[in-house]
């Protein structure tokens, strides 16, 4: 794509591991360790495992949508992008729009739970932390993570296998204190009537077990909102996605196993005991003693960490390409002049995901309805209409609209994982009012959307374009890819 003037454009300095470190980084931060008290309490018992494979499951299907999509359409901004590629014939430049319109709020928001993790785990280091000391500590990790990030992308990319190779340390340390002390009837036995496939309330927590699931793996995409600054995307972004979210199910599974080996899950439903806070304290606590499990606490701080860092690098590139496109405010196509890097997005997104953190710490009390039980599932509600659902289709538009673009990878039995992702998200979509009840996640969702069309027609108005001017109809891509054919034949 074309850099907008004086600008130099960004730079494809990411490789492989660089990208798979980025992604499995993002996907395996503190949601686990905070998250297996609340996938216990959607299923009621041990077989919470049911809720990780559930989540895999639709992570391969979406994370073949993505491949396909980031390997053939490698630009800075992800589903920006695809979205824009695919539905300019007939929309002009709506669902770009509104994409970014919901992103700009559901990455930071993600980021937020990440950082309430991070001050969840640190009571348990500090069990005389205040709410308002806690509140404090959150937002000086943003203002960190913003300052961190303030540098040349070559040098983030050194941090961030730093940080991976301590998220490693981190999970392996929790899931080998757990096989150690390991007791399979904690662990495999199923309370009586388990799974009953035929009464609303097991799939009520089987969608709300998806829900958590999902919001689990998330981050295999990463690498895909950074596709300007990965090298060989054609061959690193579908490769960075697929195995990343390949080890992380693998990590997953051993962690739920192994946590239920050793803590009793009714222990994980008590408000009162440790394990529903800080799980992965309590098991090194309870295996090694309470020096190891503080050493354990520290590195998982540390993983936290590195889930909001990368998280912040990949969202702060989304509203940059939009920008370059004139589909969204011009100072977010402003890059730094030293560093090179996107700089209003990444101060906005830095201060909405510290807004996040304190709106979190501030709703809901109770154990029905735990403050990031409900955060999640409006993140993850918001997201399915204008990223998910409409990025499954853009794969069907797009090879039906430019045949000819080049696709390092196709999808593997296309239609098949857009069909799977496609029932995924929508058992999500569906069951979010009932499993949230009084929440009304969908009726927020929707509410948010049709405030982005409104925000939308008054921006079109301004700039007098689609429906109040012709639509700009650039196949970017495949003019590129045209362009280096020619160039290539003259030679």
């Amino acid at each position: 794509m074309s850099d907008p003037a004086g600008s130099p454009g960004l730079s494809r300095k990411v490789g492989l591991f660089q990208a798979t470190a980025i992604n499995m980084s993002q996907m395996c931060g503190i949601g686990p360790f905070v998250t297996i008290p609340l996938m216990v309490a959607a299923f009621g018992g041990p077989q919470a495992v049911i809720g990780w494979i559930a989540g895999a499951i639709l992570a391969l299907a979406d994370g073949l949508i993505w491949a396909e999509l980031g390997a053939s359409l490698p630009g800075s901004g992800g589903t920006y992008v695809y979205l824009r590629e695919a539905f300019q014939y007939r929309s002009g430049k709506l669902m770009p729009f509104l994409f970014v319109w919901t992103a700009m709020l559901f990455i930071p928001l993600i980021m937020s739970t990440g950082v309430q993790g991070l001050v969840q785990y640190l009571g348990y280091l500090f069990p005389k932390l205040t709410t308002g000391q806690g509140d404090i500590v959150g937002v000086g990790v943003v203002a960190l993570v913003v300052l961190l990030l303030w540098r040349k992308i070559e040098n983030i990319g050194k941090v961030t296998v730093v940080m991976w190779a301590v998220m490693i340390v981190s999970v392996a340390a929790v899931i080998l204190a757990s096989f150690t002390h390991f007791h399979p009837s904690l662990a495999f036995t199923w309370p009586a009537h388990a799974i009953q496939l035929t009464h609303g309330a097991f799939w009520i927590g089987f969608a709300s077990g998806l829900t958590i699931g999902i919001y689990d793996y998330l981050g295999y995409n990463t690498t895909a909102y950074m596709g300007a600054e990965v090298k060989n995307p054609g061959r690193v972004l579908p490769r960075s996605i697929i195995w990343s979210i390949v080890a992380i199910m693998a990590i997953y599974l051993l962690l739920q196993i192994g946590v239920l080996g050793v803590i009793r899950w009714q222990d994980m439903l008590d408000p009162n005991n440790v394990a529903s806070q800080s799980v992965a304290s309590a098991v090194l606590e309870k295996t090694f003693g309470k020096t190891t499990a503080d050493v354990v606490t520290w590195l998982i701080l540390i993983t936290a960490f590195a889930s909001v860092f990368t998280g912040l690098l990949g969202g702060s590139r989304v509203p940059y390409d939009a920008a370059r496109d004139q589909v969204f405010f011009k100072s977010f196509a402003k890059l730094h002049p030293k560093h090179n890097f996107p700089v209003l997005g990444l101060l906005s997104m830095g201060a909405i995901t510290a807004a996040g953190f304190l709106f979190a710490r501030h709703i809901g009390n109770t154990a029905t309805h735990p403050p990031l039980g409900i955060l999640i599932t409006l993140l993850t509600t918001v997201m399915v209409i204008i990223q998910a659902l409409a990025q499954i289709a853009a794969v069907t538009v797009l090879r039906k609209r430019q045949p000819n673009l080049a696709r390092p990878y196709k999808m593997f039995l296309y239609p098949l994982p857009s069909v799977v992702a496609g029932i995924g998200w929508l058992v999500i979509y569906g069951y979010a009012d009932k499993a949230n009840p009084g929440v009304h996640p969908i009726e927020w969702s929707l509410g948010w959307v049709a405030l982005g069309v409104v925000a939308y027609l008054i921006w079109s108005r301004v700039e007098k374009v689609w429906p109040f001017g012709e639509k700009q109809i650039r196949e970017q891509f495949l003019a590129d890819q045209q362009a280096a054919e020619l160039a290539g034949s003259a030679t």
